[in-house]
């Protein structure tokens, strides 16, 4: 009988996560989302309607924290934490008190830090047991966003943690390039677009989660994005890249900190050492684990182990139903601040030694 639960992200309703620095475009870029007639089915969870000009959308109040929008959606704001809001707004959908929705935005104040919220949908049983992550997307100032990756650690933060960045303000600059290749250096694993106006097909944006939305099946391939984070030429074993090397760069204080890399493993591994591995990790450094994202093959499983961790909290390991390919290796994605590849592996394999 297997240690781990089964994956059941199909049948919960997925959050996407908009968040970006002050002034980055996310309230303009939700405004032109909740136009589109696929959008008609989602609920909004905000901190202030006047604070996000939705008022032109505003066409019902339900009560004093809920509004239904012109487009059909349902929007709230945040009551004493994120945590009741998401329950009590699933607990008025079922009881007919809002309309039907089926998934939820939550759009982040501009200094907002995402990893909580993030870990609130991994590891909070009142919520993930309903709800799953689906995409954390980042919108980044083409006009500002240089500065303020050189000067604001939770700016740099935002991309590291996105599944999607979004460069909005387009017109205002001439080139992007430098822009994207840092962007890239950050986080090699985020789907980056650009856009103007807010104007974007949502199906561009979001179904960044384990789950592919349209199948209603596990794509860990997509989730997973490995190739992104290893170099062409590496060897098949333990890819990695390093990016804190930006030569020339030496003013980026906070991104030159920011390193991604894959661990791969050809042999079947032991629970217990990655647990006691993950663990200590956890304990050590945890602020510096920014994400962790990985496919486990283990002894004694006959299918693969999902594991998903931010900082210190992790979602429970789960088991899928079968292997997505024929690729049996264990593959774990970090995503750290100022923790090197060298580091992390050298502590699993001092861990297999002391076994």
């Amino acid at each position: 009988m297997s240690l781990f639960g089964n994956d059941k992200s199909a049948g919960r309703l997925p959050v996407s996560l908009i968040t970006g620095f002050l002034g980055s475009g996310k309230t303009t870029l939700l405004n032109r989302l909740l136009r589109h007639d696929a959008m008609r089915d989602s609920a909004v969870v905000i901190n202030e309607y006047g604070e996000v000009s939705l008022d032109h959308l505003l066409v019902e109040r339900v009560d004093g924290e809920v509004a239904v929008l012109a487009s059909g959606c349902i929007c709230c704001t945040i009551r004493s934490d994120l945590e009741e809001t998401l329950r009590t707004l699933l607990v008025r959908r079922d009881r007919g008190e809002v309309p039907p929705f089926r998934r939820i935005l939550v759009e982040t104040t501009g200094l907002a830090d995402p990893a909580p919220i993030i870990q609130l949908l991994l590891n909070n049983p009142l919520v993930s047991h309903f709800l799953r992550l689906d995409t954390v997307l980042t919108t980044v100032d083409a006009a500002n966003a240089v500065h303020q990756l050189d000067h604001q650690y939770e700016a740099v933060k935002q991309v590291a943690l996105a599944d999607r960045l979004l460069i909005t303000k387009c017109d205002l600059v001439s080139n992007i390039a430098a822009l994207e290749s840092r962007l890239r250096r950050l986080n090699p694993g985020a789907r980056i677009e650009s856009v103007m106006h807010g104007e974007i097909d949502p199906a561009e944006l979001f179904g960044a989660g384990l789950v592919d939305p349209e199948k209603k099946t596990v794509d860990v391939g997509r989730w997973l994005n490995e190739q992104a984070f290893a170099g062409s030429g590496e060897p098949a074993h333990e890819h990695h890249d390093d990016h804190a090397n930006h030569s020339g760069h030496a003013h980026h204080s906070h991104d030159t900190s920011i390193t991604s890399f894959v661990l791969a493993f050809d042999e079947p591994l032991d629970w217990m050492a990655v647990s006691r591995w993950l663990a200590y990790l956890r304990s050590m450094r945890g602020e510096d684990l920014l994400r962790v994202k990985g496919i486990l093959n283990l002894r004694g499983e006959q299918t693969p182990i999902v594991i998903h961790g931010v900082h210190h909290v992790f979602h429970p390991p789960v088991a899928l139903a079968e292997w997505p390919d024929a690729d049996r290796r264990s593959r774990i994605v970090f995503i750290t601040r100022g923790i090197a590849r060298e580091e992390v592996l050298a502590l699993w394999q001092a861990g297999r030694a002391a076994a």
